[in-house]
């Protein structure tokens, strides 16, 4: 399963049933779980690990040392759950000494054709980072976000969970779970409802969420006023339970 022609490092992990195309290079420190497939002319650097069945196309390059200025060759990670897709020339970087050390992603996400994602960044589950998408350093992404084409992140942002980024949005600061973000800078337009009930959320949570939305951006509230509403609704809606969390968390500020 593994072509004569690809480079493999001797110290490499590579568990059965994985597939690894021509010219393909697996450098020191790597680990690749059951079922993965590795087309041709990928480069997969360590230390990182890879979970199960994930495929890795053309050109990808996975777990390269981080792309910051005061990186100095320390011994940082990048670990990836299981069932991920990186599409050709997408790149994801290892994390650095400075932040966490590790750049995290979860299960079952898509990277698209030249997305990137920075050092010490942390992907949740279920995310799709469409063609010439970006991270910055730092960013946090929760499941279900979808980052259209060309829009990207700043350092240091944080997403919330089932979030929406139009194309071309430039975020800057951080968007709250089940928001819709458009523009550049990035502005809370809507809730994203399709995408919700595409994952199984019903009328009535909608409805609820929705007006979580409506209190946080449209009422005129204070912050802390919004906060406050909401989190007397969360005790008997709790789907705007995770809402509340992420306002709790917010360091940058909420795109406005």
């Amino acid at each position: 399963m593994i072509d004569a022609r690809a480079i493999i490092a001797p110290d490499a992990e590579i568990d059965e049933g994985v597939a690894i195309g021509p010219y393909t290079v697996v450098g020191p420190g790597v680990r690749i779980g059951a079922g993965t497939w590795i087309g041709p002319h990928a480069v997969i650097n360590g230390p990182t690990s890879l979970g199960r069945d994930n495929r890795v196309f053309q050109f990808a390059s996975v777990g390269d040392a981080p792309q910051d200025r005061k990186y100095r060759g320390e011994p940082t990670h990048l670990e990836i759950g299981d069932r991920n897709v990186f599409r050709e020339f997408c790149s994801v970087n290892r994390g650095t000494a400075g932040g966490l050390g590790v750049t995290r992603i979860g299960n079952d996400c898509l990277f698209m054709a030249y997305s990137h994602v920075a050092h010490d960044c942390v992907i949740g589950n279920q995310c799709v980072m469409a063609n010439c998408t970006a991270l910055g350093g730092h960013v946090e992404l929760g499941d279900w976000v979808i980052l259209s084409g060309y829009s990207g992140v700043h350092q240091f942002c944080r997403v919330g969970a089932h979030a929406f980024l139009a194309n071309n949005a430039a975020v800057t600061q951080d968007v709250p779970p089940y928001v819709l973000v458009a523009g550049t800078p990035a502005q809370p337009r809507s809730v994203n409802s399709e995408g919700l009930k595409r994952r199984g959320f019903d009328a009535t949570q909608i409805a609820h969420i929705r007006h979580g939305f409506k209190l946080l951006y449209r009422s005129g509230l204070k912050l802390a006023e919004a906060t406050e509403r909401l989190e007397a609704l969360a005790a008997e809606q709790p789907e705007l339970r995770p809402l509340v969390e992420f306002l709790a968390r917010s360091e940058r500020g909420l795109v406005r």
